[in-house]
């Protein structure tokens, strides 16, 4: 081979290098973020849904009771009914760590503190809703059997579906 290729220092062809698997390129982030993001509604749109059911089925349970009340005007039995369906729903969306030893004062003080309350002039620890750990030792003619029924509704109502805050 005389001429000019001969002359010429030409190289071998060289292959490039292996195509890494790490970094990812962008599309693969964007895939991985996406499906975190389709991970995290999913789980919010379930506990949404659960709440809500709970919430709607506390509502139910306290109409139930209330026209139990009216029907009957048994207090005591209304005060019993209302501490339970209480308890349950505490139970429903708070850690049950938390929630189900606490008695007496410490109960009133969950109750009020587990909500924004605002402006609201009764709470459970000073206003008719004390009557859940005084009913026992009241005569019936002076529980405010309507009273403690607002209140619950008024509480009910106020449940956080996305979040629970608690003292």
């Amino acid at each position: 081979m005389d001429g000019p290729a001969a002359t010429l220092s030409l190289r071998d062809i060289h292959l490039p290098d292996a195509v890494s698997w790490w970094p990812p390129a962008p599309g693969w982030w964007a895939l991985l973020v996406l499906c975190f993001l389709m991970v995290f509604s999913v789980w919010l749109f379930r506990l949404i849904k659960y709440r809500r059911s709970v919430r709607v089925a506390a509502i139910q349970a306290l109409q139930e009771i209330s026209a139990t009340f009216l029907r009957e005007k048994d207090a005591h039995q209304l005060v019993k009914s209302l501490s339970i369906l209480l308890r349950r729903i505490c139970l429903s969306y708070f850690p049950r760590s938390e929630v189900a030893g606490l008695t007496g004062e410490k109960w009133l003080a969950f109750l009020d503190h587990c909500l924004d309350w605002g402006n609201v002039s009764e709470r459970f620890s000073q206003g008719a809703g004390r009557t859940l750990i005084t009913a026992p030792y009241q005569a019936q003619s002076t529980l405010q059997g309507e009273q403690l029924l607002n209140l619950c509704q008024h509480w009910i109502k106020a449940l956080p579906l996305l979040k629970g805050k608690h003292p």
